[in-house]
């Protein structure tokens, strides 16, 4: 059969046994590259790729399961740490009232302005341009900006002081810029507020910013705290700063308050009730200055205690100074008046000043002299103005020691009343057929009644006074005692030195018939409610170291100078008293401190009080008018 297709001639037949392998087809359309296509392909370098991505994804794997399992709780803290923070809520600190409940210190509230360190930018040039605006707003120098926030540290999440008591205003320009202004907060906290400052400084101190020096000893403290400095501020600091509280938050990368997560409370500070009376305070401080301005002196102290339990009724020192300065951030210039100033009003003379006390002393070595027997209370020596005494080596030089004036036969009652030297002279250190005392006992019955040690007042910087004696002399001044040296330390001069608190206690511990009361200025510490929380009662250092009677000879004795002694202007007055004057020499140049110490009602004693002005001459003419004048305030107002 004939095949008419045309194209049948071109078709491969399917049943061939031949094949075709692709080798050839490539060996056909290039039969020059016989040997190259002869080569069989390699695949090292995709066994390279795959061993170097292999070993990626293995350092990936290994140091992800390190941050996630051997240092996960570390990094999950710090990721913590940048998203919840906890914060401290200050407490309110304690206010100080005064006997009668009038506060005499309180708390105003004021504004902040202060620094997140770790909140800053990272980038240095963000950073610096935070802080030059910031100080722009402030008008603060840069550096002392950044020295600041050197000092509080760049991965601390406290607060880091800036400026404080900024004005409202300030603050609300500053809160609107909170977005532009990474770190920076306003904070609320409270100043102290000390009504009549200048007259209660010395007694309630005062408070100031703390540094990283109290951080060493106070570290549950934060750089924009307040710590008592001074006065009662600083001894009851625990007391009075409360327990602050907490509050976890969420914050975003702003460091922006995002939510609240918990809170616990502040528990507000304690208070203080004094037992200073406020009015007395004032009146005595305003009497004092109106006499000083008199006298054109400066320096005073005044102290009026409570015999029957030691209570604190006043406390002044003078000059003053006002404690409110410290309560913002004291300036250069106010700084330099306080500290440059040759009167030193920060000085509190009433428990730091050491003077001779002159003749408030000899109602003491009446005391003693009557308790060891060296004259009985109706015994009399005989006064001539001055007692000789004859040197035991040359009979031809004789040693005088004055008296202000001949007193006569003298018993014991009336060398208090008079102030009589040669009186004390005698059972001091001894005359003729008469023992006397001796330095030793002196120094015994002194220390007894509170002279030459800490009486432990609840104020910084009480001092011991000195009641000098034999080895004191010859350590200090390498020289051996005599009976000169006896003669001068029993009428309160020489080298012996008290405090205005001393004496003050001294007079305290005769009117209520010789018990030696620790001396306080807080009667109670109360809660914010003013439920009690401590009731301190008075504390008894000694008693019983002097026989009643003897107590009541000088009792007498110091009655007597109001009657018709040294202190006789006192008797004008429409209830009874007792007081002893002092006049007492110091430096080389004949000058004299003025002394007067008393108490009253005489028979039932309420008061001791005692006045020091500082070169104010003989006791009855600057002291004793300043005491009489309160004393009449004090009893018939």
């Amino acid at each position: 059969m004939l095949n008419n297709n045309p194209l049948s001639k071109y078709k491969i037949k399917k049943s061939s046994r031949e094949t075709i392998e692709p080798e050839e087809i490539f060996l056909d359309s290039d039969s020059g590259n016989e040997q190259k296509m002869e080569r069989q392909f390699y695949n090292q370098y995709f066994i390279w790729l795959g061993r170097i991505i292999f070993l990626i994804l293995a350092v990936i794997v290994i140091r992800a399961g390190q941050l996630q399992i051997v240092q996960g709780d570390y990094w999950r803290e710090i990721a913590e740490e940048n998203r919840i923070r906890l914060t401290p809520i200050k407490s309110d600190r304690g206010v100080i009232y005064d006997r009668n409940l009038i506060q005499i210190v309180e708390n105003k509230p004021c504004l902040d302005l202060v620094i997140i360190p770790a909140d800053l930018p990272k980038d240095d040039l963000e950073k610096e341009k935070v802080i030059a605006e910031i100080s722009e707003l402030i008008q603060e120098p840069v550096e002392k900006i950044k020295n600041l926030i050197t000092k509080n540290g760049s991965r601390n999440y406290s607060s880091c002081l800036i400026k404080e008591n900024i004005s409202y205003e300030l603050a609300l320009l500053i809160e609107s810029k909170y977005s532009e202004l990474p770190a920076v907060k306003i904070e609320k906290n409270a100043v102290r507020s000390y009504n009549d400052g200048e007259i209660f400084s010395h007694l309630v101190g005062y408070n100031s910013k703390i540094n990283s020096e109290d951080l060493k000893t106070h570290p549950e403290y934060f750089l924009t705290d307040q710590i008592g400095r001074q006065g009662l501020e600083k001894i009851y600091e625990k007391e009075l700063r409360g327990i602050y509280g907490a509050q976890k938050i969420e914050v975003d990368s702003l460091g922006l308050i995002k939510r609240s997560i918990a809170k616990k409370e502040p528990t507000v500070g304690n208070n203080l009730v004094l037992s200073i009376d406020s009015e007395l305070q004032k009146k005595i401080y305003q009497t004092l200055e109106e006499r000083l301005k008199k006298l054109k002196l400066k320096k005073a102290v005044a102290i009026a205690i409570d015999p029957r339990n030691g209570q604190v009724l006043s406390l002044i020192s003078m000059p003053s100074f006002d404690n409110n300065l410290f309560a913002y951030k004291l300036s250069q210039a106010d700084y330099k008046s306080l500290i440059g100033n040759p009167d030193n009003p920060l000085f509190n003379r009433a428990i730091a000043g050491s003077y001779p006390p002159g003749s408030t002393i000899k109602p003491l070595i009446a005391a003693a002299a009557l308790e060891e027997k060296i004259i009985s209370p109706s015994e009399k020596i005989n006064c001539r103005g001055y007692l000789n005494i004859i040197n035991q080596y040359d009979p031809s030089i004789i040693y005088k020691f004055p008296d202000w004036k001949v007193h006569g036969r003298t018993d014991t009652i009336k060398a208090i009343a008079e102030s009589c030297n040669v009186f004390f002279y005698t059972v001091g250190g001894g005359f003729e057929n008469l023992e006397g005392l001796g330095v030793k006992r002196i120094k015994k019955y002194a220390n007894l009644f509170g002279l030459g040690d800490i009486l432990g007042i609840d104020l910084p910087g009480e001092i011991s006074g000195l009641i000098p004696d034999k080895k004191w002399k010859k350590e200090t001044k390498e020289e051996s005692w005599y009976v000169g040296d006896t003669y001068h330390l029993s009428i309160g001069q020489g080298d012996i030195l008290a405090t205005p608190l001393q004496i003050a206690l001294l007079t305290a511990t005769i009117a209520n018939d010789g018990i030696l009361y620790q001396p306080q200025t807080v009667d109670k510490i109360v809660d914010s409610e003013n439920n009690l929380i401590r009731d301190i009662q008075p504390k008894i250092i000694r008693q019983n170291f002097i026989g009643l009677e003897n107590i009541q000879t000088v009792q007498k004795g110091m009655r007597q100078a109001v009657i018709s002694g040294s202190a006789r202007s006192l008797s004008s007055l429409n209830f009874k008293s007792a007081g002893k004057t002092g006049t007492a020499q110091f430096g080389s140049e004949n000058k004299t401190h003025s002394w007067f110490t008393c108490y009253a009602p005489y028979e039932n004693p309420e008061i001791a009080l005692v006045v020091l002005v500082e070169e104010g001459g003989e006791g009855h003419y600057a002291a004793l008018p300043v005491a009489k004048e309160v004393l009449d305030w004090y009893f018939n107002q």
